[in-house]
């Protein structure tokens, strides 16, 4: 670990829906990784997860708030600009059918970024770097004058790392990269993005659903709803003690391989109607739906505080558990 690699501060980003509404799907959003590390990002769809991954790789522009990359502002960057970020942060996307030209060849897909950027004069040069790229992700050197219908997802999707690898990126944001992959193919692909992290030093934010793929992969991990962090810190420290009422029930829904456990385990259940993210009331987004919640949670929207190291929430009602933690 080298240092804060990412940092995002304040980060805001509203569409407009109609004349009069706006849709906060980003809505002061602030966190850093460290240099060759992952942050997890997780919560339900819909959340802003997918909006924050795209302001790293600039597809959005920020209306408010900071995103530095290595030291440098990002945040409101030229076109030109932009295509020189691409050789420091790529994507990995969710759909791994819509995410690939179905008219290009695999080996056009991998080496348009090539031509885009004006790399290797050579043909003979581009072409063994299409090869070693295919290879480095399971597959085989034949299958550059293949097209993407001619494979499976799991295959496809490693085509796509192999594109993201391609200008030898520092940032990787995996948007949802396993989610639609059979389960043991989801186990491959991690397994492999982990071996790609120690070899070649990158640094992840990987966003997901599945709360155990997370743990497994994750130093630190977001949690993320209606737009805003409700909790964050040490991966241990959030699965070991979740703090915020939406945490713990995510968590409880995992379910876990011991037959003992999950007999006497209750899982917990949100119950009540989801806040609307088009002009959201004031206070605590996740108000309506939390059983522990406070007058004060209807009123003031609670901000990130401490709760022991870098372990943050953003809840009224754990002020006692802060004071406990702290003696």
């Amino acid at each position: 670990m080298d240092g804060k690699f990412v940092e995002v501060s304040n980060l805001k980003k509203y569409f407009h829906v109609g004349k009069r509404q706006i849709l906060k799907a980003v809505d002061d959003v602030s966190f850093s990784i460290e240099r060759g590390s992952t942050l997890g990002l997780v919560g339900e769809s819909g959340c802003g997860k997918t909006t924050v991954g795209r302001h790293l790789c600039r597809i959005y522009e920020p209306d408010e708030g900071a995103i530095r990359i290595d030291g440098r502002d990002i945040s409101h960057i030229s076109q030109r600009q932009c295509r020189e970020l691409a050789k420091k942060v790529q994507m990995i996307f969710q759909d791994p059918y819509a995410s690939l030209n179905s008219f290009f060849t695999v080996g056009e897909i991998i080496g348009e970024a090539f031509t885009i950027h004006k790399m290797f004069r050579s043909v003979k040069e581009r072409r063994d770097r299409i090869r070693e790229l295919l290879e480095i992700v399971g597959l085989s050197a034949e299958h550059a004058n293949r097209f993407p219908h001619e494979f499976s997802g799991g295959q496809r999707q490693r085509i796509g790392i192999a594109r993201a690898l391609a200008l030898s990126p520092e940032l990787i944001v995996c948007d949802e990269a396993i989610s639609a992959l059979d389960v043991s193919i989801q186990a491959q692909i991690v397994n492999m993005l982990i071996e790609f992290q120690r070899t070649m030093n990158l640094t992840y934010l990987f966003i997901a659903h599945d709360l155990s793929m997370v743990r497994h992969i994750a130093d630190d991990t977001a949690v993320m709803y209606l737009g805003a962090l409700v909790e964050y810190g040490a991966t241990d420290a959030v699965y070991g003690h979740p703090a915020h009422p939406y945490t713990k029930g995510l968590l409880s829904a995992v379910p876990t391989p011991d037959p003992v456990y999950e007999r006497s385990h209750r899982r917990i259940v949100m119950e009540g109607e989801v806040s609307d993210p088009i002009n959201p009331e004031p206070g605590c987004r996740f108000y309506a739906r939390c059983r522990e919640a406070e007058k004060l949670c209807g009123e003031v929207a609670p901000p990130l505080k401490k709760i022991g190291g870098n372990h943050m929430v953003a809840c009224h009602a754990c002020k006692e558990k802060e004071g406990e933690r702290s003696t």
